[in-house]
């Protein structure tokens, strides 16, 4: 499947209008995806969501499929391993000082390898026959609309979409053979045939979860037609996935719909209520989400791959994020189509991906999406406390770093999948919706609430010797794996910067909130923790006495530097010799075994440093090394250049969306305190590039431009009022502003 890129005139806002009805306009982008074939596997697919349900258009066979999806497909049988009285920190603790680590990796690591559930499954598939009309001429994925388009030199066309609010999917195939209808395939939980390779990664074979296969069944209805598939799950769970179609003229139009029994919708109604609206009144209210949700921000930056890669990532943030739906998991609304489970099942990893995954929502302008991600760990805190209760015995609120839809733990390697502090990582995401929205009654009702309890459990779960507070045994994702060695008897610089932001946070929300008392029980608790460890170079450790001298993937030792801001470039020349060596010790020690998501981040490092070359390069990297045609992050290098040893392929989201953070990192940073446009664009940008309507922290949206050097365009709109602190683009100084609600300050 080869891919090519528009040209550049498309960047306007040209309207193409369809020549044959129905009328479902598209306005074609940078980003969008054009390509001479479809797809031959579904990782490669285009993609289509609204976070509660996704398609995977591409190519099976001689048959047209559309692999489907739904957020809450979930086997949620409980792990008996994770449950009696050994299920506490206190028995891990046991064993590390005995040096006795082998009972704990068979009671709580080795279930999750082992056993087929908990985990996401998939859906099902739809299929056409293909083989009358043979390979089409071109497949197009419009991004500004979320609309896949197909055509064929006979004239045959396909158009289809997933409703942006409805659990709903559209068909739209003109020049159809009457004779060519949908056909519901069914993963195969029972049928016959030969398991694969099994892995977390490559994923346990469907079978092995032990389901009854599921019915098809058919409808009539005058001149609609319904295929109605009921798939029963694990317990009392079931899904149902339906389709129903009638032909107009040469066309046919199918709606289809997959619901669970976890909601009250119902498939085939919702299939019928479709086909009722039609498809123009559909695409319409489609349209109403998709262009709000373009309108909230753009940049032009003037390297094509990075807008073109961008723009993917917007449009996969919009596909997978919604302030009404479940997280983004690893692969969201699109599950793996190759009966198997997904990899690493699908899960919700909190030890890096649901954090990264959720890093560009804040100056995008996309605080709507992010609360799907804050919703759910809202209403999951006393699911969350009972874990805490159990496995740590304190009060407050931890939560586990690797769980289920419900947040139950799922296990894995512990030091991770339960790790003490991941629960702070996740509080950041409260802080920093309050920070970006400055929001008042957010601070009040949700922010300081949810991080107060995890301040609670995490002042009772360190202790104080010496004057000193510490955790007895710390760790640092995912160093030394899941070995006994991956437990260090000192601090990491993992654990101790989230445990130095968690407690200065608290301090800082409760200082807002005039609670006095509070605020300064949480300075002095953030006062007794120790310094962060330096190498001899002066850059972050994994922990006194191991500097970062091996390549790894997860860049955790320097969370102090980003995302948590604790060591920031306007600190002055001690805070920049610290980011500098520890930007150089990720370099030396190379990318051998860096995936996707480590350029990405990385890219987001250079950019707190100033280095736009170093971050553009970087970017283009990740772009270039490891995404799939599609634009997917497939985690291993593609090119197979020396870009890692990682060369495999499963495809998981964060890697996406913290380039786009990258991205804006580039483009404007308000963490320090102050505004700063165009902090980190390398030189071959200075000469055009643009942004509008980014988000900073405060409630301030900022639209600037520079042309030639020069910073010709400068505008903040402040959402609250307040006091605007910009770094002055004209004169290199702070300067201050006062400003009152819905205020716009035109600066240049």
């Amino acid at each position: 499947m080869k891919a090519f890129h528009y040209p550049l005139l498309l960047m306007a806002s040209l309207i193409v209008a369809c020549q044959h009805s129905p009328r479902l306009d598209v306005t074609p982008s940078a980003g969008d995806l054009s390509f001479t074939d479809f797809a031959s596997r579904w990782d490669e697919a285009i993609p289509l969501g609204n976070a509660t349900v996704g398609a995977l258009v591409w190519q099976h066979g001689d048959t047209l499929r559309l692999s489907l999806d739904r957020v809450d497909l979930w086997d949620l049988r409980p792990s008996d391993s994770l449950a009696g009285p050994d299920f506490t920190f206190q028995w891990v603790k046991d064993h590390i000082r005995r040096q006795d680590y082998r009972p704990v990796q068979k009671k709580l690591d080795d279930p999750y390898d082992r056993e087929p559930g908990p985990s996401k499954i998939p859906g099902a598939a739809l299929e056409l026959a293909l083989d009358s009309l043979g390979r089409p001429s071109a497949v197009e994925l419009y991004l500004n609309n979320a609309l896949c388009e197909a055509r064929w030199d006979n004239g045959a066309r396909l158009l289809t979409f997933v409703h942006a609010t409805e659990p709903v999917g559209w068909l739209v195939f003109e020049g159809l053979p009457e004779d060519v209808t949908p056909e519901i395939v069914m993963p195969r939980y029972s049928l016959e045939g030969t398991a694969g390779e099994e892995s977390p990664v490559t994923g346990q074979d469907l079978r092995r979860l032990g389901y009854k296969q599921g019915e098809v069944t058919s409808h009539a209805d005058g001149d609609v037609h319904s295929l109605v598939y009921h798939q029963p799950g694990y317990d009392d769970f079931s899904y149902d996935v339906a389709v129903s179609w009638e032909r107009r003229g040469d066309a046919l139009y199918a709606a289809w719909s997959l619901t669970s029994s976890m909601t009250p919708d119902q498939a085939l109604a919702k299939t019928q209520e479709a086909l009722k609206r039609g498809v123009e009144s559909d695409y319409r209210s489609h349209m109403d989400y998709w262009d709000g949700f373009w309108a909230a921000s753009s940049i032009n930056v003037p390297d094509s791959v990075i807008q073109r890669q961008y723009l993917n990532e917007m449009y996969k943030l919009g596909s997978a994020a919604r302030e009404d739906s479940y997280p983004i998991s690893l692969q969201a609304v699109w599950t793996a189509d190759n009966g198997h489970l997904p990899p690493w099942k699908g899960d919700y990893h909190h030890d890096l991906n649901t954090q990264l995954s959720y890093w560009p929502v804040y100056t995008a302008n996309h605080l709507q999406e992010g609360l799907g991600y804050l919703n759910t760990l809202w209403d999951q805190r006393d699911v969350y406390r009972r874990y805490t209760q159990q496995y740590f015995g304190t009060d407050g609120m931890n939560i586990p770093g690797v769980c289920t839809l419900t947040g139950e733990p799922m296990g894995g390697w512990i030091q991770y999948s339960m790790s003490q502090t991941v629960a702070a990582w996740l509080a950041q995401h409260f802080y920093l919706h309050w920070r970006y929205s400055a929001d008042p009654d957010f601070l009040a009702e949700r922010g300081y609430p949810f991080l107060k309890d995890v301040a609670t459990y995490m002042e009772q779960q360190s202790e104080v010797k010496d004057g000193v507070r510490r955790l007895e045994y710390s760790s640092s994702p995912e160093i030394n794996d899941n070995s006994l060695e991956a437990w260090f008897p000192e601090m990491t610089n993992y654990d101790l910067s989230l445990m130095q932001w968690l407690f200065g946070a608290a301090f800082e929300m409760a200082s807002a909130l005039d609670l006095p008392d509070e605020a300064a029980h949480w300075a002095a608790v953030r006062d007794e923790l120790p310094v962060l460890d330096l190498d001899e170079k002066g850059g972050l450790t994994f922990a006194p006495g191991h500097p970062y001298d091996v390549s790894h993937r997860h860049f955790s030792h320097a969370m102090a530097i980003h995302p948590l801001g604790l060591v920031d470039w306007s600190q002055g020349e001690e805070s920049q010799q610290i980011i500098r060596a520890t930007i150089e010790s990720l370099k030396e020690h190379g990318p051998d075994y860096w995936v996707g998501y480590s350029y990405a981040w990385l890219a987001n490092l250079q950019a707190r440093a100033h280095d736009g070359e170093g971050a553009a390069e970087t970017l283009r990297t990740f772009a270039e090394c490891f995404c799939l045609p599609n634009t997917f992050h497939a985690n291993g290098d593609q090119t197979r250049s020396g870009k890692s040893r990682f060369t495999y392929r499963p495809f998981t989201l964060e890697g996406n969306f913290a380039f786009a953070s990258g991205v804006q990192e580039m483009l404007l940073q308000s963490h320090a305190g102050r505004v700063e446009v165009f902090p980190a664009i390398p030189a071959e940008w200075r000469t055009a590039v643009s942004f509008d309507n980014l988000r900073a922290m405060g409630g301030f949206l900022v639209s600037a431009t520079m042309e030639e050097g020069r910073v010709t365009r400068l505008s903040i709109l402040s959402e609250r009022g307040g006091e605007l602190r910009l770094l002055s683009p004209l004169t290199g100084e702070e300067e201050v502003y006062p400003t009152t609600p819905g205020q716009r300050l035109t600066l240049i």
